[in-house]
């Protein structure tokens, strides 16, 4: 097992409040798995990838454990945490630029990354080429400035710096959000290759977009207003959800080949609750149409069949 999380909770620091992004969070992530991260904005899914390398500074960590490959991860200790970052734990961010210093040339960053990391670049040179050209990037680029590159190219660069120094974890946190159709394609298959070719042990894909997700993940991890809803395998997310949630956000995808003549795509009615004083119970009970008075208990995730979780009374 790469990761074990165990009833996380994650709050941020506010002058009205904490807001309670994550409230209780429990999963698993096994070697070489794959997990795409989905649900609305506001959810939890990019508070969950950044608390596991604590990255902001906004974060309290309030309770819970995680583990990566049977060891503590010391995320309440932002000092302690320093070590793991690039060697155990690496995050790719959800905007390229801001990863990369614009006064910097690409192969200053990369040797400056390594060398704080007690890494010599020209241990690793020959590595970080065949890397480069993994993905598609002349070694040329190493000689240019952020500027000087597209979007997609930014993004593979901060692809490879963030999995240069083979971390066990990589969370990659909305990368293809910002890209073009076809440069989605090619970097989520770079990904793959670098979990194929154990670049990385196991990767938390944080995503809005569950068509992309599905093509490239083993497992799917449904989130709503801080709580895990559903997690299962990608295909049995995508065509037997359990969860009325994670049933009425795949309902509101558009399906390949309809037309706005066979009827409108349907949203869920509602908003999410907010999360200074969120409710008790489930949340999704004013939004669910199958909400009853049991729903005032929070529900546990329990493993309805074999590898398919789910939070709901009525799914039990």
């Amino acid at each position: 097992m790469t990761l074990r999380v165990n009833d996380l909770k994650v709050y941020y620091q506010t002058l009205r409040g904490d807001v309670h992004a994550l409230d209780g969070v429990t999963f698993d992530l096994a070697d070489g798995e794959i997990m795409g991260l989905a649900g609305e904005s506001g959810c939890g899914k990019t508070t969950l990838g950044k608390s596991l390398i604590r990255l902001d500074t906004r974060m309290r960590h309030v309770g819970g454990t995680i583990e990566l490959d049977g060891k503590d991860v010391p995320i309440a200790d932002d000092k302690a945490m320093v070590p793991l970052r690039y060697h155990e734990i690496s995050l790719i961010p959800q905007y390229a630029m801001s990863a990369l210093n614009p006064t910097r040339k690409i192969g200053r960053m990369i040797n400056e990354l390594l060398r704080a990391r007690g890494v010599r670049p020209v241990d690793i040179a020959d590595e970080l080429r065949r890397r480069l050209e993994l993905v598609g990037l002349d070694p040329d680029v190493l000689n240019r400035f952020p500027i000087e590159l597209s979007g997609g190219m930014k993004q593979r660069v901060v692809m490879v710096m963030s999995t240069l120094l083979n971390p066990s974890l990589l969370i990659a946190d909305e990368v293809t959000s910002a890209l073009d159709v076809s440069t989605q394609r090619a970097v989520a298959e770079s990904l793959v290759e670098f979990r194929d070719r154990e670049y990385v042990k196991s990767m938390v894909f944080v995503t809005h977009d569950i068509s992309l997700v599905y093509q490239m993940a083993d497992t799917i991890m449904v989130m709503y207003a801080g709580h895990i809803v559903e997690k299962a395998s990608a295909s049995t997310i995508v065509n037997a959800p359990r969860h009325p949630y994670t049933q009425m956000l795949i309902s509101a995808l558009p399906e390949v080949g309809t037309t706005t003549d066979q009827g409108r795509l349907e949203g869920i009615p509602g908003t999410p609750p907010g999360l200074l004083n969120p409710p008790t119970g489930c949340r999704f009970k004013d939004r669910c149409p199958l909400a009853f008075s049991k729903c005032s208990e929070r529900p546990p995730l329990v493993e309805i069949e074999p590898g398919h979780w789910a939070a709901c009374w009525k799914t039990g």
